[in-house]
């Protein structure tokens, strides 16, 4: 009887292992590629909660302001104006890690970017997107299953994440933002909500 007992024990147990390691590996899946467990700082420095941002769809971008792909802050500002009323945010991330070309502060960004493109989107603080000091939700956005696992080539790479959160695809530094493959992929992830 004490074998029976014994052995029942045993099962049970490690059936509900089974099911607890099953529950988190779903878990994990879910998780692989969304975005709303970062919290990162705006460009005056207050946190801000990237779950904030759920129903919208995002497009993360690393930016700086002496790049020769600067002038994408035009177009970033343009596909802003067109589709922000229906749901769309970009979170922009000045970046000094290429060629040291954001060298200025948050306010001297923010000063630049609205005097010279007249941008309206959140711009966050000034952070690294490559070595030991990269910003854990850069970590993230090129370490996944979606984009695979390759740093930040330059600056102006950009993120699509839907209205849940999920990393959607990634568009290198050339591909302007007010270019068709961008579009197209914003009026997508758009039409889904």
């Amino acid at each position: 009887m004490k074998k029976i007992l014994l052995l029942t024990a045993i099962i049970c147990f490690s059936l509900f292992t089974l099911t607890i390691n099953s529950q988190n590996n779903i878990e994990n899946n879910k998780t692989d590629t969304n975005i709303y467990n970062f919290t990162v700082k705006n460009i005056d420095k207050k946190d801000i909660k990237l779950d904030d941002y759920k129903g919208k769809v995002l497009l993360i971008v690393n930016v700086a302001s002496q790049c020769g792909y600067t002038p994408q802050y035009k177009g970033l500002e343009a596909i802003y104006e067109k589709y922000k009323a229906q749901g769309f945010e970009i979170l922009a991330f000045p970046c000094n890690d290429f060629g040291k070309q954001e060298p200025g502060t948050n306010e001297e960004i923010k000063n630049f970017c609205s005097a010279n493109y007249s941008v309206t989107f959140p711009l966050f603080n000034k952070i690294k997107v490559l070595g030991d000091e990269k910003e854990a939700l850069y970590n993230f956005l090129t370490n996944n299953t979606v984009t695979g696992s390759s740093d930040i080539k330059w600056n102006f790479e950009k993120f699509l994440i839907d209205r849940n959160g999920n990393i959607v695809t990634r568009f290198r530094s050339k591909i302007v933002p007010e270019g068709k493959e961008i579009t197209s992929a914003i009026e997508t992830e758009l039409k889904k909500g």
